[in-house]
């Protein structure tokens, strides 16, 4: 398999999501590509899509809005975040903090696609929702990379002392 291919496979399940990033960095040092490309390649493809998905999901919202069964879930989340934002105001002051941490998280389900729509949800202007976002990837980004790195290394450790 081309370095390409390997690149843009990587890249590709970075955009998936739930996936994301936290499934792209361990694919992409499978398909044995250094960490640091890795890395990169899920990133970048980890990133693509917030901007979409913070800037037209409200239009979207809207669109299917118009059908009972999709209206009342988008009416639920909307209500219940704007609810939570205002009767909180602290929420209100560190919500960039808030949506960094979440994305942050290394875990399924808290990734870029569910905090973009977070923002969404909230209101949140590009400028004030992409960045926090980014870095929340950045951050999961470099825990998936040395989660990655320990779990390889341990495994090489272990099948080298039982293959001796």
């Amino acid at each position: 398999m081309s370095l390409l291919v390997k690149y843009l496979i990587t890249f590709l399940v970075g955009m998936v999501p739930v996936i994301e990033l936290r499934g792209a960095i361990p694919i992409g040092v499978g398909l044995g590509l250094s960490y640091f490309e890795a890395f990169i390649c899920s990133f970048l493809g980890n990133i693509v899509p917030i901007y979409f998905i913070v800037k037209f999901a409200g239009p979207l919202f809207d669109f299917f809005g118009r059908w009972k069964p999709f209206k009342k879930i988008i009416d639920f989340a909307t209500d219940r975040a704007t609810k939570k934002i205002e009767e909180t105001p602290r929420l209100q002051t560190y919500t960039a903090f808030a949506l960094w941490l979440f994305v942050a998280i290394p875990i399924p389900g808290t990734g870029a696609w569910v905090g973009s729509l977070i923002a969404n949800f909230l209101n949140l202007p590009p400028k004030k929702a992409i960045p926090p976002i980014v870095l929340g990837v950045l951050t999961a980004g470099i825990i998936v990379l040395a989660l990655t790195a320990g779990a390889k290394g341990g495994l090489e450790y272990i099948f080298s002392r039982t293959v001796s």
